[in-house]
């Protein structure tokens, strides 16, 4: 009889908060489920634009309820909600993904105006771990000394991340997503996986 490997992230308790690249939010669905099999119990975190805004990629209350059922939790998706965070040492890591140009841009530059930023905040004030998983059409344009100033901060850790489209959308990054949960287990021993920077997608 063949035994069952142990759960890589078991017990590990996760915060994961998914800003406004809708585009990319049918990617981390699959990844949150990843997390939960590798024993993580996870925390949904939405920025304002995930939790209030309809778009062509899916309806917000669908959504909502896709990631309730996944984590049995509820949505935090206030500034007021997502700041116990810090005080009581809620999550072991916070995973950003999909982390748009906007929340990397404030986050670069000390702004906490919305619930993930509220939660990135919280997480860092203990010195735990953050995890970005890129997603932006300015990545090496207006957002990349931004990026710079990220990949030089203590407890900041970027999944690998590619151009998608560099004919036609040169300045666009994109994490790998499926490295997210890779990604954790470095993280939690204090290392960046490498390598960071891959081929185009």
């Amino acid at each position: 009889m063949t035994e069952r490997p142990i759960a890589r992230l078991h017990g590990g308790k996760i915060g994961v908060v998914m800003t406004g690249s809708h585009c990319t939010i049918g990617e981390i669905v699959p990844q949150i489920c990843t997390l939960i099999e590798e024993g993580a119990e996870v925390f949904p975190i939405f920025s304002y634009t995930v939790d209030q805004t309809d778009n062509r990629f899916y309806r917000r209350e669908d959504l909502r309820q896709i990631i309730h059922e996944i984590t049995g939790h509820s949505i935090i998706n206030t500034i007021v909600g997502a700041e116990p965070i810090g005080p009581q040492k809620l999550f072991d890591i916070v995973i950003v993904a999909p982390a748009t140009g906007n929340t990397i841009a404030k986050l670069a530059n000390g702004i906490v105006d919305t619930p993930s930023l509220m939660a990135i905040k919280a997480q860092l004030r203990n010195g735990r771990p953050v995890v970005i998983a890129i997603s932006t059409n300015d990545a090496l344009s207006l957002n990349a000394r931004n990026i710079g100033s990220l990949l030089n901060m203590k407890n900041i850790y970027f999944v690998p991340f590619h151009q998608d489209n560099p004919i036609e959308k040169a300045y666009s990054i994109v994490a790998c997503m499926d490295k997210i949960c890779d990604t954790v287990l470095f993280a939690l021993r204090g290392k960046q996986i490498q390598p960071l920077l891959l081929g185009p997608g």
